[in-house]
């Protein structure tokens, strides 16, 4: 999991994250303020887990920039632990927060392989 830690320090300044693990799940949240449901993107591929998300501003339009400091996008590619597996992975975002849970993958069970003759 050393490897997913890494990356998580690699993230913008202005993004947290948390990793948690319990025996049967690894639980990731992290804090995109702004971000939502519908401007977030999770997806799982080759062991590794791309967050897209973006934060959408509102400005009035009499007003106009003169510095912007707030934005946000991101686009991370995190490298999972061996034993994560999307299945019945799911994600949920609540004011900015998104959480996404991933399964752990069974241990395989021990057993002898038989050897045949040549």
């Amino acid at each position: 999991m050393s490897t997913l830690r890494e990356a998580l320090k690699e993230l913008p300044a202005a993004v947290f994250a948390d990793v948690l693990e319990s025996d049967d799940e690894y639980l990731l949240v992290v804090d995109l303020p702004g971000a939502t449901a519908g401007t977030t993107e999770v997806t799982f591929e080759g062991g590794r887990l791309h967050v897209e998300a973006r934060r959408e501003k509102d400005v009035p339009a009499e007003f106009e920039y003169v510095d912007e400091d707030r934005t946000l996008f991101l686009d991370a590619d995190l490298p999972l632990p061996p034993d994560a597996t999307d299945e019945d992975a799911n994600a949920s975002m609540d004011r900015g927060v998104l959480e996404v849970r991933l399964r752990k993958r069974a241990a395989a069970t021990e057993r002898t392989i038989p050897i045949s003759d040549a």
